[in-house]
Parts: C-alpha cells; sequence; structure tokens
C-alpha cells in the first residue's frame, strides 16, 4: 500500500480489529514456567481480563491511589507542548490501553488522524476503541489485541505518519529495570527513530505513601490482586483456588519497589494443565513489581533504552513526572 493509499485509507476514518495475541497453549506454558519456579510468580499481564480492567478503573479512582490524578493533574501543563512538538494528522499508539479517560484528553488536545490501542484483554479493548470511534467519527481506530512485552509490527495502514507512544500510569515500572530497557529499545524500533513516547513515571516518595496505595482500605487492590487467579481460571482452566490466597504488597526501599503478591494460607494442591503445583502456607507467589524512579535514573534508564528525554513535566510534589521522549 503507497503512502497516497494510507492517507485517502484512513481520511475516511476506518476501523478495523488486529488480533495478535498468543495462542492460549503459548500463555499456558508461560503460567506453568513462572508457578513451577522458586519463588514462584505469575506474570501481571494477566491481570487484565475484562474484570481485572474494570477493577483497575476503580483502582484509579480510589483516595489513596495518587498515581492517575496526579499524572492526569500535568496533561493541563504538557499537551498543549506536546501538541506543538508532535503537530496534528499522526498516530497516536497507546501501550496497554485501559480506561479510556486518559486517552480521550490526548485525542481532543492532539487530534491525531488514528489512534491504534495495544492491549491484551480483547473484549474489553474492542469494546473501548468501537465507543471511541463512536465518539470520534473522524478518527480511524485500529485497535490491536496482542502482547506488548513480546515484539510486534504495526499494521501497515499507519506506515506512512509520524507516530507518538502513550504509555501512562507509570506501567513501565512494572518491568525490572533491565527488562524495562530492553521494553523501551523494543518501543523505539516499533515506532521508528525520530518518533515520540509520552510516558508517566512514578517518582520515589514516602513510604507511607506508596504502601497506602498498594493496600487501599476499601479493598479493590487486593480484589483485583486475587482476580488474576479467576482470569487463568477461566482463560486457561487452570484449577486454583483464590480463596486459598490474600493480598500482600509492600515497599522494599532497597530495590525502591512495590512488590505484590498472593500469600498462601494454607497448605494446598492445584492443577494447571494436568500438573500438580503445591503451595504451601506462608509461601508468597510474586505478581508484580512497581519499580519508582528518581529523575536522573530514570533518564538514564531511558537512553540505554534508546531514548533522550526531549521534555518533562512534575508535579511540585514531585510525587509523578510526565517524559516527553523521542527515539533515537
Amino acid at each position: 500500500m503507497t503512502p497516497r493509499t494510507v492517507r485517502n485509507a484512513i481520511r475516511h476514518a476506518e476501523y478495523q480489529f488486529f488480533d495478535e495475541l498468543p495462542p492460549p497453549s503459548a500463555l499456558l506454558d508461560e503460567v506453568i514456567e513462572g508457578l513451577t519456579e522458586e519463588p514462584k510468580r505469575i506474570a501481571p499481564k494477566f491481570f487484565y481480563d475484562e474484570r481485572g480492567s474494570r477493577l483497575f478503573e476503580a483502582i484509579t479512582r480510589l483516595p489513596e491511589y495518587y498515581l492517575t490524578r496526579t499524572e492526569m493533574g500535568l496533561f493541563d501543563v504538557c499537551l498543549p507542548e506536546v501538541h506543538d512538538r508532535f503537530g496534528e494528522g499522526g498516530c497516536l499508539v497507546e501501550y496497554g490501553a485501559g480506561s479510556t479517560v486518559k486517552i480521550r484528553r490526548l485525542l481532543e488536545e492532539l487530534r491525531p488522524r488514528a489512534y491504534l490501542p495495544v492491549d491484551i484483554s480483547r473484549h474489553h479493548l474492542e469494546q473501548s476503541a468501537q465507543a471511541l470511534h463512536a465518539d470520534y467519527p473522524h478518527l480511524s481506530v485500529y485497535p490491536m489485541c496482542a502482547d506488548m512485552t513480546a515484539p510486534f509490527e504495526l499494521p501497515e495502514v499507519v506506515a506512512g505518519l509520524d507516530k507518538l507512544g502513550f504509555y501512562p500510569g507509570s506501567s513501565i515500572g512494572n518491568f525490572e529495570p533491565g527488562d524495562a530497557q530492553a521494553f523501551l529499545r523494543q518501543v523505539a524500533a516499533t515506532l521508528g527513530a525520530g518518533s515520540r513516547l509520552l510516558i508517566g513515571v512514578d517518582r520515589k516518595k514516602d513510604i507511607g505513601v506508596l504502601e497506602a496505595a498498594y493496600n487501599d482500605s476499601a479493598g479493590v487492590t487486593a480484589e483485583f490482586n486475587l482476580n488474576i487467579l479467576h482470569h487463568l481460571n477461566s482463560a486457561l482452566a487452570t484449577e486454583i483456588d483464590p480463596a486459598g490466597f490474600r493480598h500482600r504488597a509492600d515497599y522494599n526501599e532497597e530495590s525502591g519497589c512495590v512488590q505484590m503478591f498472593l500469600e498462601c494460607v494454607k497448605d494446598q494442591v492445584s492443577r494447571v494443565d494436568g500438573r500438580i503445583i503445591e503451595f504451601t502456607q506462608g509461601e508468597l507467589v510474586h505478581t508484580e513489581n512497581s519499580y519508582k524512579y528518581g529523575f536522573e535514573q530514570f533518564a538514564e534508564l531511558a537512553k540505554g533504552g534508546g531514548f533522550q528525554v526531549e521534555a518533562s513535566w512534575s508535579d511540585p510534589d514531585a510525587y509523578f513526572t510526565l517524559f516527553l521522549l523521542r527515539a533515537q
């Protein structure tokens, strides 16, 4: 398809769904690998079935969870400048598309020609993408169901457009630092040299503030954490009893990371694809890291990931920073 054909196709505000999700067998192999390691682990991407996505949206509205409201408070300052640097008529690529609240702000301020959300939760992705396509009739929407932590290629239909990546919410903190750099290198390669990435980063701060954000008084984060087992049982036919675990989240000051676990409350035996998995009382199953970064610390990490810092915006308390990165 030539660039002119691309421009003509996009002018008609298309909608096309791209399904690049790995087969269930590959996902099941990944779960088994994690549950047979020592210590056991389940990748955080398995949080996000339809219910998990709804629970996370509820978390973002909790009084203890400062990240979303702080990040969105920075939009008033940063988006006009991002607009001036990026212009209009490009393609906005969102990594880990969840709630549409943030992306609507970007669509209205930046006015891209195409929007390409990437997420692993197929049903939730399609619902939100269709709603955006209905509300923005001149915007072409190309949802892609994919594991964004694995390499993937953007569809040919957006090949002729400038790219701006959007990775909000400090989700980059879910990666180990070395893996975060590898992910950023992958993003730089996908978007292309000279493309930009607007990324949210949670900063290091008081331990009490950090731990409260992951142990809310309403118990929504606990429900979200336990839902990972419901999701595995439903999607991959595992047989793990969620009632046999409880939520736990602690800040590891040495690593600068909030670590989230499922703590086993009794000795139990589970089946995963016919394989016996034993859990002992008090055993911790790791489900998520959330690394917090100093400003220069993240700038160095981004440099190792193939990006340079072009601009940044922080709240007065330095709780959170939005970085605009440019791919080398």
